[in-house]
């Protein structure tokens, strides 16, 4: 199984590091920024299971960058502050936020909310996590989420079905991360398509080979004992 990718928005550079260093020894991938900006490009870079969030980030305001991520995608959220007060909590609620630690926190707290949050959430998050706008790069290809339109390195557009452009912003929403049938099948079903459209590793052999043969078949790799990785890496170009 991989390591669930925590995304740590901190400019407390102190903090930062000795929070990173300890969540990392109990098993989880840990990427820090200390701003808005350096938030969304590591958003932007790959893929993230779970955002810890100060709000308090200088000239930028936490509430507001969970609001405008909340908006963006359903990665889960668990808001950071010396701010307590119950309106103040709300207020990270109210914009999507799935919990709040109050400051100063003892390190176990925070590792135990993690876990409890990427329990409930559980994968379903980081796959699904896909914006509807942008454009992302990979291996020579594009893919503009705002049109559903796919472009070839030599520049001409590849059609692809609905359920075809549902997987692909799943891979590109986990690159290089190994994903299983049926977490794959588990996204796909989301609510958007009739019920059982994807459901099946069948079905999801099938949309596999559809997507293969209408891009390029070595961005997808079979994973013998457990689905799919896809091998490109993925860029997206700054908002």
């Amino acid at each position: 199984m991989s390591l669930h990718r925590i995304l740590l928005v901190e400019d407390d550079a102190d903090m930062a590091a000795m929070l990173a260093a300890y969540l990392q020894r109990h098993g989880l991938h840990v990427t820090c920024a200390d701003s808005r900006a350096s938030a969304l490009a590591a958003l932007a870079s790959g893929r993230v299971d779970l955002i810890l969030l100060d709000v308090s980030l200088g000239a930028d305001d936490g509430v507001a960058i969970c609001a405008e991520i909340r908006r963006a995608m359903d990665v889960p959220i668990i808001m950071v502050s010396a701010l307590s007060a119950d309106h103040q909590r709300m207020a990270g609620y109210e914009v999507g936020a799935d919990d709040y630690i109050a400051k100063p926190f003892n390190p176990d707290l925070a590792l135990a909310r993690i876990r409890a949050v990427l329990r409930r959430a559980g994968r379903a998050p980081s796959l699904s996590h896909r914006r509807r706008d942008g454009v992302m790069r990979f291996g020579g290809w594009r893919y503009d989420a705002r049109h559903d339109e796919v472009t070839a390195p030599g520049g001409w557009q590849v059609s692809l079905s609905a359920r075809e452009t549902a997987l692909l912003r799943v891979f590109l929403a986990n690159p290089l991360v190994p994903l299983t049938r049926d977490e794959i099948a588990a996204v796909m079903d989301d609510g958007d398509s009739p019920a059982g459209a994807a459901s099946g590793g069948r079905a999801i052999d099938m949309l596999v080979t559809r997507l293969r043969q209408k891009t390029d078949p070595a961005l997808i790799r079979t994973e013998r004992g457990t689905g799919y990785v896809w091998t490109a890496e993925v860029a997206r170009d700054a908002p």
